[in-house]
């Protein structure tokens, strides 16, 4: 039987229902006139202030883009990760994200490398996930691909999942562990239990959605496993842990993805919700706790 949806749970829900983000994401001229915004007056990326009381700071824009290193401030860590943020591929990284990550780094000693991707439509599918596959890859030969770990939410978890596919084609060894919080799957959006969730999703819409894909893509199409890492050939990669809430209209493809993973020969735990939203344990809910507990002993 499944557990009762927590009353923080259920007003957090209602509190995004109410902010009107899914206004925002079934919109798709709202979405297109963000990301014109964005590139005229980009939101800044930068961790919170303070953030370096909890861990050590510093940034590197040695590949071209802006990466942070968030790494424990008492150890001197063996194993990183690489963690790609959510944002419908228009939006920056936010607070939010920061927190995460940094308790993330607290609880598990690893060190985190926060690439800051350019957003759509300035960055486009084939570019940045060729550039992230660039940087595990080094990140690869300098630490070991046994001491690797790739991290990403919603859409940074398409850009994980992605590059993960890459860099099995370049012939890198598979990484540690795949980490995935919501991601988005499949973007040709054509699954039609997606209709059905979409009823219940206090936050995303796919009319909006289908607007940032198509921004985000620009020439590939969106059966190219750079854009939908669902159609990709998953056979050899190594373990991933999914987290998924059932109020959310990622899950119909996340669920599609975990069976063929699973057919395939991948090593999968799939942590599903009942009754949760968008990007679960990230979210300051007890449900979420409970998500980031387990994401802390899949770090370890």
């Amino acid at each position: 039987m499944a557990s009762p949806v927590s009353w923080q749970s259920r007003f957090i829900a209602l509190l995004i229902k109410a902010i009107g983000y899914k206004r925002q994401f079934a919109d798709p001229n709202w979405i297109r006139d963000f990301a014109h915004e964005q590139m005229i007056r980009p939101t800044s990326y930068a961790p919170p202030k303070g953030l370096e009381k909890r861990v050590k700071l510093s940034v590197s824009h040695a590949t071209g883009w802006p990466i942070y290193e968030v790494a424990p401030q008492e150890s001197s860590a063996r194993r990183h990760a690489v963690y790609l943020h959510g944002g419908g591929w228009v939006k920056e990284i936010r607070g939010p994200h920061w927190t995460r990550i940094a308790e993330f780094a607290e609880r598990s000693g690893v060190t985190f490398h926060v690439p800051i991707y350019p957003l759509a439509p300035r960055g486009t599918a084939g570019p940045v996930i060729a550039h992230t596959a660039d940087y595990l890859e080094n990140l690869a030969h300098l630490h070991g691909v046994d001491n690797l770990i790739v991290m990403g939410d919603s859409a940074g978890g398409q850009i994980a999942a992605s590059a993960a596919l890459e860099l099995k084609r370049r012939g890198i060894a598979p990484l540690r562990h795949m980490i995935l919080i919501s991601p988005a799957m499949d973007l040709t959006l054509t699954n039609p239990e997606i209709g059905v969730t979409e009823k219940s999703d206090p936050w995303l819409a796919a009319g909006g959605i289908s607007a940032a894909v198509d921004m985000w893509r620009d020439d590939l199409p969106a059966e190219d496993d750079q854009v939908s890492p669902i159609f990709g050939a998953l056979e050899g990669l190594g373990p991933i842990t999914i987290f998924s809430g059932t109020r959310d209209i990622t899950n119909p493809d996340t669920r599609r993805f975990v069976e063929k993973a699973k057919t395939a020969g991948v090593p999968v735990t799939y942590h599903e919700a009942d009754g949760l939203i968008h990007v679960y344990p990230l979210l300051p809910i007890p449900e979420g706790k409970r998500a980031r507990d387990l994401i802390a002993q899949a770090l370890g």
